[in-house]
């Protein structure tokens, strides 16, 4: 049987407007919000960057962080975030461009 992840992750606009969410299928999820896919928040202030993340055993502890997280103050969020990722780089940069392979010769 496999085990199954829960992420709880920030996505960000270049304006670093800040998103705060979880789910079990983090590579699917960030291509929803890269899409606008959702509509909602993430599509309104276009945070299609994902800049921080966490993974947990169980959705209840997922579920629990991303409370946590929404209540901090967003210098607090800044804080988790350079701590992580002080670029602020998107890390899901690369998961969805299409690759060309040359045939070899």
């Amino acid at each position: 049987m496999l085990k199954r992840h829960y992420y709880v992750y920030i996505m960000s606009s270049q304006r670093r407007v800040l998103y705060v969410g979880v789910t079990s299928v983090l590579e699917e999820r960030v291509f929803q919000h890269k899409t606008h896919a959702l509509g909602g928040f993430t599509a309104k202030y276009n945070a299609t960057s994902l800049i921080c993340f966490e993974r947990y055993a169980t959705i209840h502890a997922a579920i629990a962080r991303e409370k946590e997280l929404k209540g901090w103050r967003r210098e607090k969020k800044i804080a988790l975030i350079e701590s992580m990722n002080p670029q602020w780089k998107d890390l899901s940069y690369g998961w969805f461009q299409k690759h060309r392979y040359a045939p070899e010769r």
